[in-house]
């Protein structure tokens, strides 16, 4: 995770936890997550204050939240108590055991990461999944150079390549582009099954 923007989520952890949860509801990963993600464990890996593991536990997903943020867990425990959360980052994930989860979601959280983390990264999220499992991966498109927000988070541009070939051994069931219903962003979103012969 880059420095910068871990040190923007710890210092103002309780502002963001309030302006997502303000947010509308992310209809559009919802109805992603309704159509392919089996019955099992599942991971929300940058679940950041917890609104999306909230909704999964919700829904019957057993799910834990993951974020490399110790303010936002904070933010999600403090939110949605019924839930287990616990700190790893990408694009390590140390104490992730592979093979652990039926379903993955990483929701714009890859944009985050330095270029060559990406496929690091989205081996990793593969790697933790179960022959046959299930992973959502979206982020914020960024076009021309690298940028940084006001907060300083770090906002990647990067080539879409880079995360289709780390995909290559899966199946890709979904890859489109589109404005987020809850941010109101441009964001890239992809779903795809891991191989049982991976």
């Amino acid at each position: 995770m880059d420095h910068k923007t871990l040190a923007a989520y710890e210092r103002d952890a309780a502002a963001f936890a309030s302006e997502w949860h303000a947010q509308p509801a992310p209809s559009d990963l919802q109805a992603a997550v309704r159509c392919f993600f089996k019955p099992g464990p599942t991971a929300d890996i940058g679940c950041g204050s917890g609104r999306d593991a909230g909704w999964l536990a919700r829904n019957g997903f057993p799910v834990t939240g993951y974020d490399a943020s110790e303010g936002l867990l904070a933010q999600a425990r403090r939110l949605h108590p019924d839930v287990r959360f616990a700190q790893a980052a990408l694009p390590e994930l140390q104490g992730i055991a592979a093979e652990t989860f039926v379903n993955v979601l990483c929701e714009t959280v890859i944009m985050h990461l330095a270029t060559d983390a990406i496929a690091r990264s989205i081996g990793r999220l593969m790697a933790i999944l179960q022959p046959g499992g299930t992973l959502y991966l979206s982020w914020r498109v960024t076009e021309g150079a690298d940028t940084r927000d006001a907060h300083g988070r770090l906002y990647t541009a990067f080539d879409p390549s880079l995360v289709l070939q780390a995909l290559v051994k899966a199946n890709v069931l979904l890859d489109e582009q589109g404005i987020s219903i809850s941010s109101g962003k441009m964001v890239r979103r992809l779903v795809a099954r891991k191989t049982k012969a991976d």
